[in-house]
């Protein structure tokens, strides 16, 4: 019910949702990209309730105040201190550990704002927990969204990067003039 609800929902503002989750892995993050505006939550959450899955997200701690944090926990919220992120990636390789199936989505850019670095945080959790990576995207100028390729990381940052900047280089972001194309440097 909650996949065709989010499907027409979807539907009804011209936005469709491709690609499927791997069949074969049961942990791995999800990063998205681009994220340039509110609406990227919203569409993305919608899209990952179309497709069936559960997705956890990392979030700044300071968005879980009283009355929406308990609504941000519910909808698969985990607060991050963005002042100790070195500490955050290890918890959360520690949590893909400790769970017999997690997904988790992480927006590298860590910002809505122009961000010229890339956070290589995934990276450092997928490495760590021995899982792959997905990448997933909206993409504004055609009003889809999905899951592109799974990605085992190779341990090559700079190879990898390539590969993951490859894959985003035609898709839209509801502000283009926010979203960086060079996540490798």
């Amino acid at each position: 019910m909650r996949r065709f609800i989010a499907r027409n929902i979807l539907r009804l503002f011209g936005w469709k949702i491709i690609g499927s989750p791997p069949a074969t892995e049961k942990k791995y993050i999800v990063i998205m990209a681009p994220h340039t505006s509110n609406w990227d939550f919203i569409i993305g959450w919608f899209g990952f309730a179309a497709l069936g899955l559960h997705s956890k997200y990392l979030i700044k701690k300071e968005a879980f105040f009283f009355p929406l944090g308990g609504l941000v926990k519910m909808m698969g919220g985990i607060p991050v201190d963005r002042t100790n992120s070195r500490n955050v990636a290890v918890q959360i390789s520690n949590l893909f550990r400790e769970q017999e199936s997690l997904i988790i989505t992480i927006t590298p850019e860590g910002t809505r704002r122009l961000n010229n670095n890339w956070k290589k945080g995934f990276y450092h959790i997928a490495r760590h927990a021995d899982i792959p990576i997905i990448l997933g995207f909206l993409d504004y100028k055609t009003k889809q969204g999905g899951l592109g390729p799974l990605v085992y990381l190779t341990g090559d940052i700079d190879s990898d990067m390539k590969t993951i900047e490859q894959f985003y280089r035609d898709k839209t972001a509801r502000f283009p003039e926010f979203f960086n194309l060079t996540p490798s440097k």
